[in-house]
């Protein structure tokens, strides 16, 4: 699906689908740069992975046997290990070479009998024909030039040794987007068993492993508290050095929700006022310059919902990737739906599909703490039905 973004603020609340393309659509990739094969693992192809030499360099021995010319029987004349600088002689009329796998073929090799089907006595070996050579002809993966993986693949550890392969010894990729948490809440505490009138902080170690996980090189995190000059402040000097700004609170309405006066403050343009979804509904996306912010609820489960929605696209869309389909289940039991809002619900694979996790709170995680995936149900759905999946990396 194409969306056409013309940067202007909507005024209600968009539904649940239309959010999460407008944070994939809206972000540009970050700068990229050319970086050692070691520092590129799950990174993103800013440019395609092209061959820098050809692969195979030599022809060369795809089995340990003997490299044989012509009809047998051969007799054996030498032994060609690899990793052998000098080039083997040229093999004549029904000779042979002892041959290790990887090791350069002689001019003249016809095909290398494996040991497997090899009959030896003395100088002499024997075998049955056979139509497979076990040679690896010069360039059959890759000719220089040849684009093996296209911009937009993650780096994994099998592309590194593809590179390696060819000759590369960097990679051009996306640089990671920083991205920094503010936490935010007078009432909240970092470690042990909260006082009275307190709350324990939920999101932070939620957040963090899903930053990561998406991409961002995470900075420090940060906590403000409900004053509005220092949350203000505290908005600002974030935007100043991270691409990703995620305030987690403070994105309704309330007396103590300060995000929306900050980012007027700031001159943003705000992209997503609230999404029409459950739970989750007052999510915020914003842009100041090239560098973005979301607001998340204060509830951890809504948080999760929200970070879904918008932070996994804009990180995706930042990191250069393309954003991905939802894979599709089929839920097995109902879920109410009051026709307008987007129902996010975690649920369980069975044998026959998924089915809803009970219990589920927007301020307790212990329904999503289970759920192997988060069912996305439309407005106006009921019964047994296919839904697209959320799952976390």
């Amino acid at each position: 699906m194409t969306l056409a973004v013309d940067g202007c603020r909507i005024s209600e609340p968009a539904d649940w689908d239309t959010a999460r393309l407008l944070a994939y659509a809206l972000p540009t990739p970050t700068p990229a740069r050319s970086v050692p094969l070691a520092a590129a693992v799950g990174r993103t192809l800013a440019a395609p992975l092209r061959a820098a030499a050809p692969l195979p360099g030599f022809d060369n021995s795809a089995m340990d046997g003997y490299a044989v010319r012509g009809p047998g029987p051969w007799r054996v004349v030498g032994r060609v290990l690899a990793g052998c600088r000098l080039v083997p002689a040229p093999l004549a009329e029904q000779t042979a070479v002892e041959i290790a796998t990887g090791a350069a073929v002689p001019d003249g090799t016809d095909r290398v009998v494996p040991y497997e089907i090899a009959d030896r006595h003395g100088e002499w070996v024997h075998a049955a024909c056979s139509d497979r050579r076990h040679i690896r002809r010069r360039a059959e993966y890759a000719r220089p030039g040849q684009e093996l993986a296209p911009a937009g693949t993650i780096v994994t550890p099998p592309l590194l040794g593809l590179a390696a392969s060819v000759g590369q010894d960097a990679l051009p990729v996306h640089a990671a987007p920083r991205a920094r948490l503010l936490l935010t809440g007078d009432e909240l505490v970092r470690r042990g068993r909260p006082g009275w009138g307190r709350v324990r902080d939920a999101i932070g170690p939620m957040m963090r492993p899903l930053l990561v996980a998406w991409g961002a090189e995470l900075l420090d995190p940060r906590t403000v508290g409900d004053e509005p000059a220092r949350f203000h402040s505290a908005v600002a000097d974030s935007v100043a050095d991270a691409d990703l700004t995620v305030v987690c609170g403070a994105s309704s309405v309330g007396p103590a929700d300060g995000l929306h006066s900050a980012l007027a403050r700031l001159d943003a343009v705000v992209h997503v006022d609230g999404v029409a979804c459950r739970p989750g509904h007052p999510q915020v996306l914003a842009q100041v310059g090239h560098r973005w912010i979301v607001g998340l609820p204060g509830n951890p489960y809504a948080a999760l919902v929200a970070a879904l929605t918008l932070v996994d696209p804009v990180l995706t869309a930042l990191t250069g990737r393309r954003l991905p389909d939802l894979v599709t289940g089929t839920l097995l039991d109902p879920v109410r739906s009051d026709g307008r809002h987007t129902r996010i619900v975690p649920v369980r694979r069975g044998p026959e599909g998924f089915r809803v996790v009970n219990g589920v709170h927007p301020g307790f995680l212990g329904g999503a703490a289970v759920a192997d995936a988060y069912a996305v149900v439309a407005p106006g759905t009921a019964g047994q039905h296919d839904v697209p999946l959320l799952t976390l990396p």
